[in-house]
C-alpha cells in the first residue's frame, strides 16, 4: 500500500505508471470531490486504455458536515464526460460486489467506483432482482403487474432505495411503477437498442430520474417528457440526512413529482 495523503493529482499518475508497467490491477481511492484534482491522469489513463481502479467515496450532499467544499455536485457528469472511462455508481452492498468483478474483468480502460458516505440498505434479492444485472449498465428491479409499467422511476447509487421506498407507496396507490437502478451509463449505452428498450420501452414517457448530483446528461434516458431530481447548487454543511431532506431527496417529493408526470 502507498499511502499519498494528499496528492491526488500524484495518486493518478502513479496508478497510471503502474498500469502501464504491468503485472499488477492499481487502485486509488479518495473522496469524489478529488477527482478534480486528478482528471489529467483519469483522462491520461483513459486515452491510454489503462487497467485500473479508483474508488471515489463521499459521493453527494450526503457526506454532512464538511460542508460543500467536499460535497461533490458536478463531478460525476464530468467524469461520465471523459471517453473510453467506465462510471460505475453501485446501489447497495451487492451492486459494489458486482462492480467490483467488472471493474477487474474490464482490461481496455480504467473503471471508476463511485460510493457513498452513508450507510445504505441491502436490498432483499429474493424480493428484487439479481445485483448481476449491474453488468448490463441499468436493469430492472421491481416492476409493474404484467411488466407493464405506466410510470418508471430510475436511480444509481444509494438514491436506489429512494426509489424503492417511494416505488412501494406508489403501487399501494393504483401506479403502475417499475423501478430501475442504473448504475453505470457507460454500461448500458454499450447493450443493443432492444436491450435497452426492454428496460427503458419507449412507449413508457412519464420518466423520473434520481441522484444526488447535477442533472445533465440525465435528459438521454427520461426523454422531454420527463423530469430529473438532482442537486444544481452547492451544498450545505449540516448532517446528511437534514442536507438531503432540504433537497428534496425524500419519499414525499419523489412520489409527488412522479405524480405530476402521470397527468
Amino acid at each position: 500500500n502507498l499511502h499519498f495523503g494528499v496528492r491526488e493529482h500524484a495518486m493518478g499518475a502513479i496508478v497510471n505508471g503502474i498500469a502501464a508497467h504491468g503485472g499488477l490491477v492499481p487502485y486509488g481511492s479518495t473522496f469524489l470531490i478529488f477527482s478534480d484534482y486528478m482528471r489529467p491522469p483519469i483522462r491520461l489513463a483513459a486515452l491510454m486504455g489503462l487497467h485500473l481502479i479508483h474508488v471515489f467515496t463521499h459521493d453527494s450532499i450526503a457526506l454532512g458536515e464538511d460542508g460543500p467544499t467536499h460535497q461533490p455536485v458536478e463531478q460525476l457528469a464530468a467524469l461520465r464526460a471523459i471517453p473510453n472511462l467506465t462510471v460505475i455508481r453501485p446501489g447497495d452492498a451487492n451492486e459494489t460486489a458486482v462492480a467490483w468483478r467488472v471493474a477487474v474483468e474490464t482490461r481496455d480502460r480504467p473503471v471508476l467506483l463511485v460510493l457513498s458516505r452513508q450507510d445504505v440498505p441491502t436490498l432483499d434479492r429474493s424480493r428484487y432482482a439479481s445485483a448481476d444485472g449491474l453488468r448490463r449498465g441499468a436493469y430492472v428491479l421491481s416492476d409493474a403487474q404484467g411488466g407493464k409499467p405506466e410510470l418508471i422511476l430510475i436511480a444509481s447509487g444509494a438514491e436506489v432505495g429512494l426509489i424503492i421506498a417511494a416505488g412501494e407507496r406508489l403501487a399501494t396507490d393504483g401506479v403502475a411503477v417499475r423501478c430501475v437502478s442504473m448504475p453505470s451509463w457507460e454500461l448500458f449505452d454499450a447493450l443493443g437498442q432492444a436491450e435497452r428498450d426492454a428496460v427503458l420501452p419507449p412507449t413508457v414517457r412519464a420518466r423520473l430520474a434520481v441522484e444526488a448530483g447535477a442533472g445533465q446528461g440525465w435528459h438521454r434516458y427520461i426523454g422531454d417528457a420527463g423530469d430529473v431530481l438532482s442537486v444544481e447548487r452547492f451544498g450545505a454543511s449540516a448532517p446528511g440526512e437534514v442536507v438531503l431532506r432540504e433537497y428534496g431527496f425524500t419519499v414525499d417529493e419523489v412520489c409527488r413529482r412522479a405524480r405530476a408526470l402521470r397527468r
